[in-house]
């Protein structure tokens, strides 16, 4: 099984019947999947903050969601997270990849990484860090914590995660 595949499986398993994805390279092969899967209802977003108001409506008409998204448009769903995830205790996970640290080859995405832990602890959301695939062992309690305690959490996953950035 592929990590792709593992973490689509880990979705279905926590009984997340949508995710809205936001494009992103490094994450191709997971929104594929997801895209795939007939367990799961995928709505791509042009934006992330809209992808963050399509949670929340599946939400509160009953169906567990989730997003995939860059670490890079973590400012524009501030207000999103805070007014509309956070004030009515939504539960969301957000698989993030995150660009800007160490192999990253586009120096312009290396100013949000250094932004990207501090505005999620500002907003007390948990967060949790994969460096490597065997991390992943930890979704399944990472999404059964988010639906338990109704909190947004956030997964940032790394160019060594997803195995670099290919020939640089």
């Amino acid at each position: 099984m592929t990590i792709d595949q593992k973490i689509t499986a880990d979705l279905v398993a926590a009984k997340i019947g949508l995710v809205t994805t936001v494009p992103c390279k490094q994450l191709a092969g997971v929104i594929e999947e997801v895209d795939q899967h007939p367990e799961i209802h995928h709505i791509p977003a042009n934006k992330e903050d809209e992808g963050m108001g399509i949670c929340a409506g599946a939400w509160m008409g009953g169906t567990r969601s989730a997003i995939i998204m860059q670490n890079t448009a973590i400012g524009v769903t501030i207000n999103t997270l805070a007014t509309l995830i956070q004030f009515y205790r939504m539960p969301l996970p957000m698989l993030i990849s995150y660009r800007g640290e160490l192999r990253e080859p586009v120096a312009c995405q290396v100013e949000m990484a250094v932004h990207t832990k501090a505005l999620l602890a500002q907003l007390n959301i948990p967060t949790y860090h994969f460096h490597k695939q065997a991390d992943a062992e930890e979704l399944p309690m990472i999404l059964d914590y988010t639906f338990m305690c109704n909190k947004p959490v956030a997964i940032l996953t790394d160019a060594n995660f997803w195995g670099g950035y290919g020939d640089q």
